[in-house]
């Protein structure tokens, strides 16, 4: 379920900040994820994926 919900949480943050030009560097790292999210076949999708889940489980951690 995290995959989806990332997936389309980083698509509705990639499309704001195309709408508004405001594509920077900390905007491409959203788009990077979002492909790396769209496509998990990419051998470093599991990396990330699992980055993903750690940062999840701590921010729920530390706002429980």
């Amino acid at each position: 379920m995290l995959s989806v919900s990332a997936l389309v949480l980083f698509g509705i943050i990639l499309v704001i900040f195309i709408r508004g030009k405001q594509i920077k560097v900390p905007h491409a790292v959203v788009a990077v994820l979002f492909g790396f999210m769209l496509n998990q076949s990419a051998q470093l999708s599991k990396p990330v994926q699992d980055f993903l889940t750690q940062l999840a489980k701590t921010l729920s951690n530390i706002t429980s």
